[in-house]
């Protein structure tokens, strides 16, 4: 499979599935939006959900296109993902909002006025060339 169709492809998507890992190696698929980071896919996501303290303890992942219920639309791969400092985040926040509009930026807008500036967190997930 050609590593770059397929980052084009899952970043092209509206929703991708992140699978990560418990400590025990049960698996948990989670919903999110995704942009492109160079060569890598970006993510965006409470700061102290369990997702990012899965991915803290354990950062390699499955990554997959799928619906916004979590359902997947096509095959998983491997990736290695870590959690951004809050520059970084901030580079996502833009992202998303230009890729997902006045959706985008009423939810970023939304979660600030929750959270702060640093309720959330940018996740970088590099594939793992197979």
């Amino acid at each position: 499979m050609d590593d770059t169709s397929t980052l084009d492809r899952l970043a092209a998507g509206k929703y991708l599935l992140i699978t990560s890992f418990r400590k025990n190696g049960t698996s948990v698929a989670t919903p999110v939006w995704v942009v492109r980071d160079a060569d890598a896919l970006g993510a965006w996501s409470v700061t102290d959900s369990w997702k990012v303290k899965r991915i803290r303890n354990r950062a390699d992942v499955l990554v997959g296109p799928c619906d916004i219920r979590g359902n997947p639309t096509g095959e998983s791969v491997p990736g290695t993902a870590e959690i951004l400092d809050q520059p970084a985040t901030d580079v996502y926040r833009r992202l998303l909002a230009r890729k997902y509009g006045v959706m985008g930026r009423l939810t970023l807008f939304g979660s600030r006025l929750r959270r702060g500036s640093t309720g959330t967190v940018g996740i970088r997930i590099t594939l793992v060339n197979s």
